[in-house]
């Protein structure tokens, strides 16, 4: 609606309502009211991407004639927003007022805002778009910003009419291409319970192996046995029960898990992170409105969006969990299996050292040979092994309970975890780091939360794991309670007569079997990773049609074999292994206790007081583990710290290489008027900001490979302005990666025609299991091209909101109505129609021509160089990027098109 009058204007705060100001827009002639900005838009000036602070924006009020470059500029910096704003566009210059003081924070369902002559109030609806039929002279409607797309097909398309006109909207945002969170039920939950039991819990699953003899140096007391069980018995509640099953398997970003995932489903609810503003349009924002936190949730969010410290913390943490979990991934493998394989010491006492490290060499590589089968073969493969371990451990706890020492029970009872710490004091604090290899492992059961589901772990852990590791651990406690110096190797000990070497056939598969957890959660992170360009782009394999988050990575596999065989050949033996790992297990779990309750006050908006408690009892558990796991360090948990280390810096240095590549690229994101514009004859000339050329027409087809999917290509840019030459008709090809395993055919392609003459861009939104490059593609663009010219050619109704100027002040005016030509004269409908038949015949001819004549693949290749004078601090990292992404670029030759229609353009940027 729009009212005649003064209106004061309400405005939830003054971080949702700010408008935008700095950088894009000169502040001369803009009035500021307590951090809100009202802006003529003549004061709008130069364009520069990037130039703008990451803060919140909802609402942006422009004044005065707004151009087409500033348009599309505009919607480019609206795709880094947390959330798309409205746009407040008057065709008129409006004078602005400052708004008062005390009307900044009042709360309102609506907001009016004020201009001295004109007030527009924007309702909770959808707002209308703007009518194909308004002028210069009326008011114009409001529309969002990032959907400020209208029905082209209603517009005359005569390609010397189209002089002046935009770029069409490609559709290139929809909602179907964010991903979405699978959920399961019935058979395939069940399933999917099923196949977690053989990857997640190999490793949390064989620790009654090794638990009681880490623990215990000499031969406990009873009551030193009680308090350690206690203790064993509570961790597993509070660690893995409550924290992580209950707590953080609810923080998933859409359905993927792990450290980095939480950091990233923060980064999509504050303003905590840049990204890369070709993938900008798949990464769904949902920051909630500041008044719907509470006040302080709302400094907690505010605190990290203004902190550069704190983004670079969250950040650092993110990365650091990520890169300790991979470092126990090189250990985990090696420790497992190497334990496994000395274990056949309890049939043939004199096996030497050199069997046991080949064997166990042998078996790792054969265990990352099978990683390309897929996570569903393996898991449903080695699920019957883990099922038949846990219940072996509780048949025997119950066998031991029954048959030794029943009052070991009374362990449930927390008291004597505290009557333990409490009278060993310093001892008791250091016997945590062996009691903490109960739930290492626990880490991998949050990162391979994408593999399977929230629900199907949590089956698998209450109904089966959690029962049966408790049951182990209280019939082992029974059993060294009755006998001195089973402590020693308490499993194997505490086996009932004749199931000694049953027992150990299992012991050896499922301690093998354990190692599937760590390998498959690496997998789950590093795509994580590279989604928010944390890691070049590698080869990432989808095993699976029905359950879409179960990869396979074929390079982090093989360094990961090479990694582990290393590690168990130089150990050769677990002891040494033992004293490496733990420590990033525990840094791993207090950084998911951080993150996750970051999350509840940023995106569950739970109460501070709820949040703040739990926190700080888990951050305490945590703590205390830590803490005495770090003892460990001269021990042997340098090495695996190191690591991380290392693999935390090359996972920096890359994302600092991509945050500068941006930055020299984004004077490139630009519309095709920007770049080529028409004379009064019709000939296609560059703009004066190119020189000026007029182009020369070559005949053929030109298929320009598009990263971005949206403004121009800087291949087509550098092509036009280099060679001065353009081909008959340009198609922008661009792809679009879906996490789905095929897309219809109805819904793949997506065609738009450019402002250019005989210019589109054709979108093809594709599946992890469609192929989209063949050597027939020129045949397919051509056919799409086609379709969608006969489909612009119909007439289709056209829905018009018009706004008219009040005709005496306070009343209102809104007229909507729906045309379809009739309008019109029949024979101007006639004349219509068979003007579009024409123009269509000579547009398809137009193309069937080009393709018949050439076809050319044209393919740019953007080389970087460091600037001169760039300091030393800099110029290292920078070196080392552009050193990594030479090498780890996809090569024309892998592209399945004739190879002798490719061209190739190189082109030179500075960093």
């Amino acid at each position: 609606m729009i009212h005649r009058g003064a209106i004061t204007p309400r405005i939830h705060d003054d971080a949702d309502a700010r408008f935008l100001s700095g950088g894009y827009l000169r502040e001369t002639g803009s009035v500021v009211a307590d951090g809100v900005r009202l802006i003529p838009f003549s004061c709008l000036a130069a364009l520069k991407e990037g130039s703008i602070s990451p803060k919140p924006y909802s609402l942006l009020l422009l004044c005065g004639p707004l151009r087409v470059v500033e348009r599309v500029a505009l919607s480019h910096l609206a795709s880094s927003l947390t959330r798309p704003p409205l746009l407040l566009y008057f065709f008129t210059s409006v004078e602005c007022r400052a708004i008062p003081d005390s009307k900044l924070t009042k709360p309102s369902v609506c907001s009016d805002y004020e201009m001295a002559s004109t007030t527009i109030k924007i309702a909770d609806s959808t707002p209308p778009t703007k009518s194909s039929a308004s002028t210069s002279t009326g008011i114009g409607g409001v529309f969002p910003l990032r959907a400020r797309s209208f029905d082209r097909r209603s517009l005359r398309s005569n390609d010397h009419e189209r002089q002046g006109a935009e770029d069409e909207d490609s559709g290139l945002r929809r909602p179907g291409d964010y991903k979405q969170k699978q959920v399961f039920r019935g058979k395939y939950l069940v399933w999917l319970a099923y196949q977690s039991v053989g990857v997640i819990y190999g490793d949390i699953g064989t620790s009654p192996l090794y638990v009681f003899s880490s623990t215990f140096s000499t031969e406990p007391s009873y009551r030193d046995l009680i308090g350690v069980l206690s203790i064993v018995i509570w961790s597993l509640t509070m660690m893995v029960t409550v924290k992580y099953a209950l707590i953080i398997l609810h923080a998933d970003n859409e359905g993927e898990g792990g450290t980095f995932s939480t950091y990233s489903l923060l980064s999509r609810y504050a303003n905590i992170t840049k990204r890369d503003p070709r993938e900008a349009s798949l990464v769904k924002m949902e920051r909630h409105l500041t008044g719907d936190l509470y006040r302080a949730n709302q400094k907690v969010r505010s605190g990290i969006e203004q902190s550069t410290f704190a983004r670079g913390l969250l950040k650092t943490i993110g990365v650091l969990a990520v890169s300790m979990v991979m470092a126990d991934g090189v250990l985990t493998p090696a420790q497992s299996v190497l334990g496994a394989v000395q274990g056949l010491d309890v049939v043939k006492p004199d096996i030497t050292s050199a069997i046991v490290t080949g064997t166990t060499c042998g078996i790792l590589i054969l265990l990352f040979l099978i990683q390309p089968f897929g996570t569903t073969k393996l898991a449903s493969s080695f699920a019957p092994i883990v099922i038949i371990w846990l219940c072996f451990n509780a048949g025997f706890g119950i066998y031991n309970l029954v048959k030794f020492d029943h009052s070991v029970l009374k362990a449930f009872n927390p008291a004597y975890a505290f009557d333990f710490m409490v009278r060993r004091k310093t001892e008791g604090w250091r016997m945590l780091g062996g009691v903490l290899l109960a739930f290492t492992g626990v880490e991998a059961l949050f990162a391979d939360l994408g593999a399977f589901s929230r629900r199907a772990i949590q089956l698998s852990w209450f109904c089966l794991v959690f029962p049966c590791l408790l049951l182990a651990y209280v019939g082992q406690a029974a059993y060294i309670s009755r006998h001195p110096g089973a402590y020693t190797n308490p499993f194997y000990n505490a086996v009932p007569p004749g199931m000694i070497y049953p027992s150990l056939i299992i012991a050896i598969l499922a301690a093998i079997v354990a190692s599937q957890a760590i390998i498959t959660a690496t997998f789950q992170l590093m795509s994580q990773v590279m989604k928010l360009s944390y890691f070049p782009q590698i080869k990432v394999v989808h095993t699976s049609m029905t359950f879409q988050g179960q990869l396979y990575v074929p390079l982090i596999n093989w360094l990961l074999m090479i990694g582990t065989v290393l590690a168990a050949a130089i150990a050769r033996n677990t002891t040494t292994l033992g004293n490496a790992y733990g420590v990033c297990v525990m840094f791993v779990t207090f950084f998911d206790t951080c993150m996750v309750s970051l999350t509840a006050l940023i995106v569950w908006r739970f109460s501070p007081y709820l949040v703040f408690f739990p926190w700080l009892l888990i951050a305490c558990l945590d703590g205390l583990y830590l803490s005495s796991a770090l003892e460990k360090v001269p021990e042997g948990a340098w090495f695996t710290l190191t690591l991380a280390s290392v693999l935390a810096g090359i996972l920096i240095l890359w994302r600092f290489g991509k945050e500068q590549q941006w930055q020299a690229e984004a004077s490139d994101r630009f519309p095709t008027t920007h770049l080529v514009t028409s004379d009064k004859n019709g000939s296609l000339r560059l703009t004066s900001s190119f020189g000026g050329d007029t182009l020369t027409t070559t005949q053929g087809l030109g298929i320009f490979f598009d990263k971005a999917g949206e403004t121009t290509p800087t291949v087509f840019t550098q092509f036009l302005s280099k060679l001065v030459a353009a081909p008959e008709i340009m198609v922008f090809f661009h792809l679009r990666p879906l996490e789905t395993p095929s897309i219809a055919p109805e819904d793949r392609y997506t065609v738009s025609r450019l402002a250019i003459p005989n210019c589109y861009r054709l979108i093809v939104r594709h599946g992890y299991m469609d192929e989209v490059i063949s050597p027939d593609l020129a045949s397919l663009i051509c056919q799409q091209i086609s379709d969608f010219l006969t489909r612009s050619a119909a007439p289709v109704p056209i829905r018009q909101v018009n706004f008219t100027s009040p005709t005496s002040p306070g009343q209102t005016t809104n007229v909507e109505h729906s045309s379809t030509g009739s309008s019109t004269s029949p024979t101007d409908a006639e004349k219509e129609s068979q003007r579009r038949q024409e123009k269509l015949t000579v547009d398809l001819a137009k193309l069937d021509q080009a393709f018949n004549k050439r076809v050319l693949y044209i393919i740019g290749k953007e080389q970087m160089k460091i600037k001169p004078g760039t300091r030393i601090l800099r110029k290292i990292p920078l070196a080392a990027f552009l050193w990594i992404r030479e090498n780890t670029r996809t090569k024309i030759a892998n592209l399945r098109v004739p190879t002798d229609r490719v061209v190739e353009v190189g082109f030179v940027k500075e960093v």
